[in-house]
């Protein structure tokens, strides 16, 4: 959307380049005539749909038309006379050869300046607008709308977006370049990053379920209205309070129990039911299994149980989701295969990329004429922004952001959550 949304401004600029008056395409081989049959044409034979045609369009020489318009030519540049010749008055073509082609090379420079288009339909909806925009944009310039002021300002407004988006391009571009010793050295320095476990967890919820009879009385009483008195409250919620104390007591007490039994090499699904409903949970137990876990997987609350041996259970470990126990099954150093080198490519290149975003951001500051533009409102915002795609950055990544602490209770994510590009900064 980025560069879309400077589509409509380009196409008229990008249409006068390609003015080619009097200068007609490659020849091509006109299509034969149907023969006439009793006076009526024969029934046109439909063309292949354009998924068919979608392969051929690498057989299309570079300089075939992709696009002609007819009747709509730019204007040709006045020569200059020879010192002491008679200067000739300028001779328009005739409206006959006045055309404006767009050949495919032009094209396809246009296709990789704009994201999302290597789907026929996409060159299909780029062709029209283009088309569309070149006969509009001549007609434009014919009234000279071209030399109004607010012309040149959006002209230059137009430019700094698409430089500035070439210019994250190149940067992304840069910061592939990575290197195989570049890769090896990071891997040997991170060793703790690639070090794979399998895990056993059990969870024990951190109280129990409200009991129904409760419930029940509490819902009897507001169909009643029956509205209690201000001490009558009071009572019941230091009632409801210490039954809730009473309650995350007991489960405090089941799962430190539940940890001996655990160490004692009970099996931890077994345990995970008999937790589950002490708690009087009616759904299903979570799995206990835990394979292929990274340190990135856990929450740096839960990180201790990386430091287990195998076959040892950890202590109980409280936080606001409930009771975890952990037993450390096993533990492997994964090999600098082509999948780790990938992950390690992808972590520098998104370190270099920040980088080099936190050079050209750090390098200049912005000033605001806040009584012009007014308060803030919502709405749309800025048409440029920084590019969303490209490289991203890896939680685990040294000097990235930390990772964000994942929900004990849940499976550790396949992937650590990206961090954005950061944003320039105002003064």
């Amino acid at each position: 959307m980025r560069k879309r949304s400077l589509l409509c401004v380009l196409l008229g600029a990008i249409a006068w380049g390609q003015a080619a008056p009097g200068t007609p395409p490659p020849a091509q081989s006109a299509p034969a005539q149907p023969a006439v049959v009793g006076g009526k044409l024969p029934t046109p034979v439909k063309p292949p749909a354009p998924a068919a045609q979608a392969g051929t369009s690498a057989a299309v020489p570079d300089d075939a038309a992709v696009i002609t318009v007819k009747g709509v030519c730019a204007p040709q540049p006045k020569a200059t006379p020879a010192k002491g010749a008679t200067a000739k008055p300028a001779t328009k073509a005739p409206a006959a050869d006045c055309k404006t082609v767009i050949t495919k090379s032009k094209f396809d420079l246009l296709l990789k300046a704009l994201p999302n288009t290597s789907n026929p339909q996409a060159k299909r909806n780029i062709a029209a607008r283009w088309s569309q925009a070149i006969p509009w944009s001549h007609e434009a310039v014919k009234k000279g709308l071209d030399k109004k002021p607010e012309f040149a300002v959006a002209m230059q407004f137009a430019k700094a977006q698409i430089l500035a988006v070439e210019l994250q391009q190149k940067v992304q571009e840069d910061a592939a370049k990575v290197s195989d010793a570049a890769i090896a050295d990071y891997y040997k320095k991170n060793p703790e990053a690639y070090e794979q476990y399998t895990l056993e967890r059990l969870v024990v919820p951190r109280s129990k379920q409200v009991e129904a009879s409760a419930k029940e009385e509490k819902e009897e009483q507001e169909k009643k209205g029956e509205k209690p008195t201000e001490e009558e409250l009071k009572a019941k919620q230091a009632e409801e309070k210490a039954k809730q104390e009473e309650n995350e007591m007991a489960m405090s007490k089941l799962a430190e129990s539940l940890r001996t039994r655990a160490a004692a090499g009970e099996d931890f699904a077994t345990l995970q039911k008999e937790a589950f409903d002490a708690a009087g949970m009616k759904i299903q137990p979570p799995t206990v299994s835990m394979p292929n876990v990274r340190r990135t997987g856990l929450s740096p609350a839960h990180a201790s149980v990386f430091e287990l041996k195998p076959g040892e259970v950890s202590q109980v470990i409280n936080d606001a989701g409930g009771h975890y126990i952990y037993k450390l099954k096993s533990e492997e150093e994964l090999p600098l295969d082509d999948k780790v080198k990938d992950e390690i490519h992808r972590t520098l290149q998104s370190q270099r990329a920040r980088e080099a975003m936190d050079k050209i951001n750090n390098s200049f500051t912005v000033e605001k004429n806040e009584a012009y533009l007014g308060p803030e409102t919502p709405g749309p915002g800025m048409p440029f922004r920084p590019a969303p795609g490209g490289p991203r950055v890896p939680a685990n990544a040294p000097g990235g952001q930390p990772p964000v602490p994942a929900q004990p209770a849940a499976p550790p994510s396949a992937a650590p959550a990206p961090a954005q590009p950061p944003a320039p900064k105002p003064n």
